[in-house]
């Protein structure tokens, strides 16, 4: 009798469950971004808008240095518990919020959630990757990713619920779940290395720095590793800039209070997200098996959806123009950002996957914790729609340098090719 974890259906459920946690990964960290009108009253720090941006900013400074390192763990140990651990202490830090009092406190309490959740990612995305090789990687990836961008439109909700009870009570009923389904986790989620990890003798750690140093070394003399590093990290800059002050821009566009702008802003982006990474998945991994680029094409084609969409909320001064931009916007970067782990694997072997996106996260949430802060600043002096639509730039440089330099010799690279 085969065990649950031999079943041809288990790397499915392994994506299901897995979804959870990245919807319950983007609600935590989201749902801040429209529940500031309602947490200033007792914060007064807050009424700053540039304030709000350091607090937001903190969590990206330390989500994206702690990256790295939680992909270089991940390569090397049980990626179940790394996963388990940072949902439990993310969920944990959550409830925690919910008792604070002061700036000083939120400010150390999203440093703290910055470092769990940068666990998460590398380990659960590569964990995937094991468990979907060939045509239906990009595909899984897509439905996890699709957890992701329903994350971020029910933390849109955060105002609802904060307007409804109080904002305590909002960090506290969503820490608890993540706590709870801690366990589901635990009874059920299994590890899938598809390589072997020395253990027959323990490693002192200067041998461990040297393993971890190996794979850093692979990585960067890899071009096209430092061109995908680019291609994460250019468009970062407007993905974040929408998931942290969209809520802000349809309030101030439109001149509608947060509790109505929230929803409508985090919901309309995530659902064209979600129906863009399913679009994305099954075009790139259709499009892989014709041509070793088909990967690649399929992201150009999203982050040129972005381009137009950028402009439309950049300088839109009504419900249609905004809203169409933000449905152009999070089909495209649903697109683009459904292939960044597929597009790795054809350039980077399974031993140094989790490592690789770590960097890569490294540098797409340093670019959001830059834009973050920016645009905090941009609000105070009135210019934030302008200020979006000159993303652009980097994004456009992104797309060339992609069609340029990638050129993939494998679907799928190993140790021996």
């Amino acid at each position: 009798m085969s065990t649950l974890s031999e079943k041809k259906s288990y790397p499915w459920l392994v994506v299901a469950m897995l979804w959870f946690v990245a919807l319950l990964n983007y609600m935590d960290r989201q749902m801040l971004s429209t529940m500031r009108p309602f947490m200033m009253e007792d914060v007064s720090e807050l009424v700053s808008a540039a304030n709000f941006g350091r607090l937001m900013a903190i969590f990206l400074w330390i989500y994206a240095l702690m990256s790295p390192i939680s992909g270089l763990i991940a390569d090397r140990l049980n990626r179940k518990w790394l996963i388990v651990g940072s949902l439990f202490t993310w969920s944990a830090v959550t409830m925690l919020m919910g008792y604070a009092d002061s700036f000083n406190e939120l400010y150390a309490l999203r440093a703290v959630m910055g470092i769990s959740e940068a666990f998460y990612i590398p380990a659960g995305l590569s964990l995937i990757a094991d468990y979907h090789q060939g045509k239906t990687r990009s595909l899984a990836v897509g439905f996890h990713t699709t957890g992701v961008y329903l994350g971020q439109a029910f933390g849109g909700f955060g105002a609802v619920v904060a307007g409804a009870f109080t904002w305590q009570a909002t960090f506290h009923t969503f820490g608890l779940i993540g706590i709870v389904y801690c366990v589901v986790l635990i009874l059920f989620l299994r590890e899938k290395k598809t390589y072997v990890i020395d253990k027959s003798e323990k490693k002192s750690f200067k041998m461990e720095l040297s393993s971890m140093g190996k794979a850093l070394t692979v990585l960067f003399t890899n071009i096209s590793f430092w061109v995908i590093l680019f291609y994460f990290s250019a468009p970062s800059l407007p993905g974040w800039a929408t998931k942290n002050w969209l809520p802000t821009l349809f309030s101030n566009s439109l001149g509608i209070d947060m509790e109505h702008a929230g929803p409508m802003a985090t919901i309309t982006i995530a659902m064209a997200s979600l129906v863009g990474v399913l679009i994305g998945g099954v075009m790139s991994d259709k499009w892989v098996q014709k041509n070793l680029r088909g990967r690649i094409f399929t992201g150009v084609i999203g982050l040129g959806l972005t381009i137009p969409a950028l402009f439309l909320l950049g300088f839109g001064n009504n419900l249609p123009m905004i809203v169409s931009g933000a449905l152009c916007f999070g089909l495209g970067f649903g697109m683009f950002d459904v292939n960044s782990m597929p597009i790795l694997c054809q350039f980077v072997s399974p031993r140094y996957r989790a490592t690789g996106y770590g960097l890569m996260n490294l540098a797409g949430i340093s670019a959001g914790a830059v834009i973050t802060s920016f645009l905090g600043k941009s609000i105070d002096a009135g210019n934030l729609g302008q200020d979006f639509a000159m993303l652009t730039i980097v994004v456009a440089i992104a797309i060339v340098l992609n069609l340029v330099v990638l050129k993939p010799k494998v679907i799928d690279k190993t140790d021996d090719n």
